[in-house]
């Protein structure tokens, strides 16, 4: 079997997840995924990766992976090219695991458990208006709702709103409210109110519902401290990124002043990022995001890093359907998973408008079928949409077909 076709497509709706559809000879059709600038992807994979795997078997996905790595990091591998060998690597185990008739998580080696906990990332969108609940001040309401749904955990971000703002549109920015540079003061006033987010959390469901704290990045090393020491008495899940992780040394000093675990992070590169976090003692959860850091291949040694040293690991997931998928698969083979990251609004929401199948969860549980593959494939659909942007290389030429 050889490699005949490579297909980028994004939609103007979802302007930040960009698939990957990787054509065979024999009609198998991989479906890799990664999020953030689909064009500087696109080009990567179709201006550097397609000489690398048209002609080429689907098969040696190990030798694809470093092929790309190695071409890649002679300038710098960080950033769009590492998101494209993401794409490309899960959308090989996507063939494989077709070829096989197989499920992924059956080639990794088994399954580790058959199910796994799920978290709610509490963001708006469609009928799910989760973040406009807690930040507007029904977070305990909103506990509430999650557990008689079944889900015991959800994710919040209270301390974002007084971090410095960027200014200037949003537009389509990724992570609009989210981003903003590492702010160097917080006020006891304001420290008071985003606690008052997880007090309410409490007050409404006691100990039932496991609170975790996103930071995106947004702190210095000491206001850290400060947000850490005062969430000790809620006893969260995690605290989550709350400086950015360029500097692994200042979450080794956060983590001897405080007894709130620490959880780290998606925004790290391959293995060799995440080593110095494991090494150094700098965090107590391990959080890669498999769009980013490397796919399936990478993340795996990822798990395996982590594992040696006891940690366990929790996915990284707000993306995109296939990065829920693709996680999953690898979540429930290795032996050190702890709990999922799933956004409600999205997997009961627009998931299900350009993908096949609906993710399976139920009561706060996520499993998966015996399908070969991933399960599940993008729509037809979505390639005839308006609004949609198609890019294919294959062994005649480079073709850019943009809609819309």
């Amino acid at each position: 079997m050889k490699i005949t076709r490579l297909e980028t497509i994004w939609i103007d709706e979802q302007p930040n997840t960009m698939w990957l559809r990787i054509h065979t000879d024999a009609g198998l059709i991989g479906l890799g995924e990664t999020f953030y600038v689909p064009r500087a992807v696109s080009a990567v994979i179709h201006d550097i990766f397609a000489t690398l795997l048209i002609g080429r078997s689907p098969f040696d996905i190990e030798q694809h992976w470093h092929n790309m790595f190695s071409t890649v990091n002679f300038f710098g591998y960080g950033g769009s090219e590492t998101r494209a060998i993401s794409a490309v690597d899960v959308a090989l185990w996507d063939i494989l695991g077709q070829y096989d008739g197989q499920p992924i998580y059956h080639l990794l080696g088994g399954r580790s458990r058959d199910r796994i906990r799920i978290y709610n990332t509490c963001v708006s969108h469609g009928p799910h208006q989760d973040f406009h609940a807690w930040f507007e001040g029904r977070a305990g309401a909103l506990a509430e709702e999650l557990l008689a749904n079944g889900i015991t955990a959800m994710k919040v971000w209270p301390f974002d709103q007084f971090g410095i703002s960027l200014g200037g549109p949003v537009g389509s920015r990724a992570g609009a409210s989210a981003v903003g540079p590492v702010g160097h003061y917080l006020s006891k006033e304001n420290l008071q109110k985003g606690l008052k987010v997880v007090a309410d959390i409490r007050e409404a469901v006691g100990d039932k519902m496991e609170i975790a704290i996103e930071g995106h990045a947004r702190w210095n090393l000491p206001e850290s401290i400060k947000i850490a020491r005062a969430l000790e008495p809620y006893d969260v899940l995690w605290l989550e990124e709350i400086m950015p992780p360029d500097n692994i040394e200042s979450y080794a000093r956060l983590k001897t002043e405080t007894t709130v675990p620490l959880c780290v992070s998606e925004r790290l590169f391959t293995r060799f990022g995440f080593r110095q976090v494991v090494e150094q003692r700098a965090a107590d959860i391990i959080m890669p995001d498999m769009a980013w850091t490397g796919g399936i291949s990478e993340t795996r040694k990822i798990c395996s890093l982590a594992d040696t040293y006891y940690l366990p690991i929790t996915s990284h997931d707000t993306i995109g359907p296939v990065a829920l998928w693709s996680a999953a698969h690898l979540m429930l083979h290795i032996p050190n998973a702890m709990i999922m990251e799933t956004v409600r609004a999205y997997y009961e929401g627009w998931y299900n408008d350009v993908m096949t199948e609906r993710m399976p969860i139920s009561e706060g549980m996520l499993s998966l079928p015996e399908r070969p593959g991933l399960g599940t494939a993008l729509r037809e659909e979505v390639l005839q949409r308006p609004d949609v942007h198609i890019e294919i290389s294959d062994e005649q030429h480079r073709h850019d077909g943009s809609k819309g």
